[in-house]
């Protein structure tokens, strides 16, 4: 073992799981992975919960409680969920309190069937914020069209957001937009912006799983040369935009209210093709004032043999740029592949949720009483 995570804590970046259940809850297994693996964060989705409630019996004696009482299934699954991270938010407190509400916290998402119903989306948010009671909660916004004024409006209400499913530096800068907007109603409502809290998930994986699936379609050398660098040249940029924005006036002006900034949290960073080196989007997006939120087998790589050398995105800015281009040279486009990595993560979530329901669902006739 390496210490790499102390490394990577050190240089600023906050480490995150990926990953939730019931059973890392009541194992210790989470209180220990915050004790020795420096994880300072916890981060779930619909595709995490169904994993979790479909295995083990974990869940049983809630789910007998519930069929008991004859409950939705909707309902069931919120009750479960928002037990979950309850649980985890009480078990990152002392990382809240120590951090002073930056970090200690755990993120749980809309239902993604509404991430293009934004009225629907803010009464959500404001429900499982409400739901799970905890300070330190994220409730998670899709960053689509109608997902940015949700953003605005739910954090004008005070309530923390971690915005998901990022692809596009432009739909990027239109978060930040939207976060600001937010801060700047909360402010206009006279609440303690020092107590908004707010990450920008930036998807990385996938955007090299997609551009080099069009690169090796073409099979050329020269469209070889770019495979695996536009997802870290992608995130790169981002953060470039993220130093930008929050350097500006109209953040200036937010900063003198105590207010926080909007940190980016690198997503997506297990890596799915075996050539590249698995603890590529962790070594590589090394910057302060980031959140890197890790699958349990990127959090061991990296602990076992991750190279942490400092920062890794300053200077990069202009080799980013370069290898953006060198895709769109290759006749791929990178506006079209975005919003298709947009639209198909919404659509992923959504099956994951739909999936969930009939989990549950089975779960619930399982264990329901028998009549009489």
């Amino acid at each position: 073992m390496t210490d790499a995570l102390k490394r990577l804590s050190e240089e600023g970046v906050a480490i995150w799981l990926d990953d939730l259940s019931r059973k890392r809850i009541t194992s210790g297994n989470l209180a220990e992975l915050i004790d020795q693996q420096h994880v300072v964060g916890v981060t779930t989705n619909p595709s995490i919960f169904q994993k979790a409630i479909s295995q083990g019996d974990g869940y049983d004696q809630q789910l007998t409680d519930l069929a008991a009482r004859k409950v939705t299934v909707e309902e069931a699954i919120r009750m479960i969920t928002t037990a979950d991270v309850r649980d985890a938010a009480d078990i990152l407190r002392p990382v809240f309190d120590a951090t002073g509400g930056q970090d200690g916290r755990v993120s749980i998402e809309v239902d993604p069937r509404l991430a293009h119903n934004t009225q629907a989306t803010v009464a959500e948010a404001k429900q499982l914020a409400w739901l799970v009671d905890r300070p330190n909660t994220l409730i998670k916004i899709p960053a689509t069209k109608a997902g940015l004024p949700a953003i605005t409006e739910v954090i004008g209400k005070g309530i923390s957001v971690n915005v998901t499913l990022i692809f596009s530096l432009e739909r990027y800068r239109e978060v930040m937009n939207a976060y600001l907007a937010g801060l700047e109603k909360a402010k206009a409502a006279g609440l303690d912006l020092s107590k908004i809290h707010s990450v920008a998930s930036f998807f990385v994986s996938r955007v090299d799983t997609e551009i080099d699936k069009r690169i090796d379609a073409l099979g050329t050398d020269e469209a070889k040369a770019a495979r695996g660098k536009a997802g870290l040249a992608n995130a790169r940029l981002a953060y470039e935009a993220y130093e930008e924005v929050f350097s500006g006036d109209r953040w200036a002006a937010l900063d003198k209210a105590q207010a926080n900034k909007q940190r980016p949290l690198w997503a997506s960073t297990g890596v799915k093709d075996k050539a590249y080196k698995d603890t590529l989007y962790v070594d590589d997006l090394v910057a302060p004032g980031t959140v890197n939120t890790m699958p349990e087998a990127t959090l061991e790589a990296t602990a076992d043999h991750g190279r942490i050398t400092g920062n890794t995105i300053a200077g990069t800015y202009d080799q980013s740029r370069k290898e953006i281009e060198a895709v769109e040279k290759l006749g791929i486009s990178y506006d079209e592949v975005v919003q298709l990595l947009e639209d198909e993560g919404v659509e992923k979530f959504e099956a994951a949720w739909n999936d969930l329901l009939k989990s549950t669902e089975a779960e619930l006739k399982r264990l329901a009483p028998s009549e009489g």
